[in-house]
């Protein structure tokens, strides 16, 4: 048993740093793709790229869009009304996330055909109250066969027998006589509120009432323990590495467009976006705002992987929308020092770029959105939403 656990748990690691490792060899293909491949490619093409265009849609199109030049042109001659008006936009999209709750999705979550799903709704229409989810294993390390610890164990089985939060405990003991283990029953899913009110009563109040002076090591394990721990493991390191990835992509564009104005507001923008993604987020699913008529699940909480999964991929893609468009403004404005032209002149060559692979990308998450599954829903609604507002703003 604790070599299969401990296999599954490296398991689970190694499959997590196999992810991560893909990633991060994909971007670096791609980009080494791009530099190399593509201009050979395209060298070898020649005028022939064009022989196969559509009839309509494949015609050319002029340098600069006529609605981006007259829309821009509107923002850069009132630029004080447009920016407030865009940032009150975006921070009152942001509002929610001050609700943010992380966790995992239980079953309730799954769709109604599955098994699971009707099983666990048949057991509660039929013994209402009696639902449990995977015990609390509460493991005591020490001397357990001595007298303190004897009744220091009665006492807390005595505590937690007749409590609504708990089912009725089971006690195991060792050959040796070091470790003891007392399995708790949790009431709902493993990540239902009332699951978590549990465990934090066994942790904070329960187990140490019993055991305070008894010279033991208890310790609290389970499905809802480990998903506890595993959001307050992401819940802690989500703002280190917001930090570490801001301050290196302010350092890099710093470097690239020698302007602390430039790089600070490309940042700020970006962390907008993503702050308005991460409130909508939680105005859909959390608040159940508009999500029957999305097709999306209420729940409980977002999935604790998904925001740091979704500053990741949406950072990352609108900080190359940002670099594209902020290259062609300052090119245009070392061609004419004028700078209200340049930025119109910028967004307008590429607004229709940067829309369409945009929308590209959204379609393709939508799929995702589209499932029933609410963990691929909060993905895929949170990347098309946010690439949407940065699109835009």
């Amino acid at each position: 048993m604790v070599v299969t656990g401990v296999a599954l748990g490296l398991g689970g690691e190694l499959e997590e740093h196999l992810l991560q490792a893909g990633a991060i060899i994909v971007g670096l293909v791609t980009m080494a793709a791009a530099s190399t491949l593509l201009p050979a490619l395209l060298s070898l093409l020649g005028d022939r790229v064009n022989a196969l265009r559509l009839p309509i849609v494949g015609r050319d199109h002029p340098a600069k869009g006529p609605f981006w030049t007259k829309a821009v042109g509107a923002v850069v001659r009132r630029p004080a009304v447009a920016l407030t008006l865009g940032v009150l936009i975006l921070l009152a999209a942001a509002y929610p996330v001050l609700g943010l709750r992380t966790g995992t999705s239980g079953v309730e979550s799954l769709p109604d055909s599955t098994f699971a799903k009707s099983g666990a709704l048949a057991l509660e229409r039929s013994f209402p109250g009696t639902s449990t989810t995977d015990p609390a294993q509460v493991v005591i390390s020490g001397d357990v066969a001595s007298g303190a610890v004897t009744s220091a164990i009665a006492r807390f089985e005595a505590s937690v027998a007749d409590d609504r939060d708990f089912g009725p405990s089971q006690q195991q003991i060792s050959e040796n006589g070091q470790v003891a283990l007392i399995s708790i029953p949790l009431v709902g899913d493993p990540d239902h509120t009332q699951a978590r009110r549990g465990l934090e009563r066994l942790r904070t109040d329960l187990i140490p009432a019993a055991f305070d002076g008894t010279g033991t090591s208890v310790l609290v394990g389970g499905a809802t323990a480990e998903n506890v721990d595993y959001s307050d493991v992401i819940n802690h390191w989500l703002p280190i590495v917001l930090a570490f990835v801001l301050g290196l992509s302010f350092l890099l564009l710093t470097l690239v467009f020698r302007s602390l104005v430039l790089s600070g507001t490309a940042v700020i923008l970006n962390l907008l976006s993503v702050g308005a993604a991460y409130g909508l987020l939680v105005l859909v699913f959390q608040h159940g705002v508009g999500a029957d008529l999305l097709g999306l699940q209420q729940v409980e909480r977002v999935e604790a992987w998904v925001p740091v999964f979704l500053f990741s991929v949406l950072f990352a893609l609108s900080m190359d929308y940002h670099v594209f468009l902020l290259s062609w403004i300052r090119e245009r404005y070392a061609q004419t020092g004028d700078t209200a032209e340049a930025v119109v002149h910028g967004i307008a060559a590429t607004g229709r770029i940067i829309t369409g692979a945009a929308l590209i990308i959204v379609v393709v998450f939508a799929g995702f959105a589209a499932g029933q599954l609410v963990t691929f829903q909060q993905m895929g609604f949170g990347v098309g939403v946010a690439l949407l507002v940065d699109a835009t703003f």
